[in-house]
């Protein structure tokens, strides 16, 4: 038998935690002396405590694990529960570092207002070219909707094209068509020299008579920058938008703060 303390020692606990336990009966000691009221804890109760703080560390709360701990979870079980409250957690880091990104990029857009390179803008046709592609819809044109969608279209784009054994002539080219709903159809595309052979479809993305253009550096979430100007020069010099943006990746290595991409959008007068 071992008192509070001792108990509240070995397995890694406080004391005051053990009082809390004991009034929710999650773990009542095995003995309390009828005259002083001390608490007496056995060894093989270290096994429920264990069971009581792995539970609540998952996010449960007290009254839920007591519901759990009536049901005898097994050590399986709560490895399944470890499994499924990690990739829980990684899913809720990987969005909040996304948002962390979002709004540095956004940031780093306001510090540039006032100092836009509007120099480099490039008004000129674009060509017609034959593409295979697939499409998915993304809820909006806002790029946390949009990442999700474009990342693993281009990835089984790929993937299909090359099982295929079908040779890539040319550059990917992003572009989006707003539907009437308010969501954007995504078409994740690269050129091809083919018109068959996978399960993509094969067409001809037509061409543009006239596109205002600009070269990004750097990965499409800090894209904020580039597409603002581009916008206020095509304000400034009397144009205005026909359709969304074209996105052509020019290059794109494994690193992303090295890509290289051509922002393409109609114009008209």
């Amino acid at each position: 038998m071992f008192s509070i303390g001792d108990f509240a020692r070995l397995g890694l606990v406080s004391v005051r935690m053990l009082r809390h336990y004991d009034a929710l009966g999650l773990l009542r000691p095995a003995q309390v002396d009828p005259v002083t009221g001390y608490r007496a804890y056995q060894a093989a109760q270290l096994s429920r405590l264990n069971r009581i703080v792995a539970i609540k560390d998952l996010g449960f709360t007290l009254e839920q694990v007591g519901a759990i701990l009536d049901d005898k979870v097994s050590t399986e079980e709560l490895h399944g529960m470890v499994r499924l409250r990690r990739a829980q957690l990684e899913a809720r880091i990987s969005a909040d570092l996304a948002r962390l990104r979002r709004v540095e990029a956004r940031l780093r857009t306001i510090e540039r207002e006032g100092h836009m390179r509007t120099d480099e803008v490039v008004l000129k046709p674009v060509a017609a070219m034959r593409i295979a592609e697939l499409s998915g819809v993304a809820a909006s044109y806002d790029g946390e909707d949009v990442g999700p969608v474009i990342k693993p279209l281009y990835a089984e784009l790929v993937k299909r094209l090359r099982a295929a054994d079908i040779k890539m002539t040319g550059p990917g080219c992003a572009y989006y068509l707003a539907q009437d709903d308010g969501t954007v159809m995504i078409h994740a595309s690269i050129k091809v020299g083919v018109s068959e052979g996978a399960d993509v479809d094969f067409l001809t993305l037509p061409g543009i008579e006239t596109a205002a253009t600009m070269i990004h550096h750097g990965a499409m979430e800090n894209v904020g920058p580039t597409m603002q100007a581009l916008a206020h020069w095509i304000e400034d010099n009397g144009y205005r938008t026909v359709g969304l943006a074209r996105e052509v990746s020019l290059h794109c290595p494994a690193n992303h703060d090295e890509w290289v991409t051509e922002l393409q959008i109609e114009v008209a007068r």
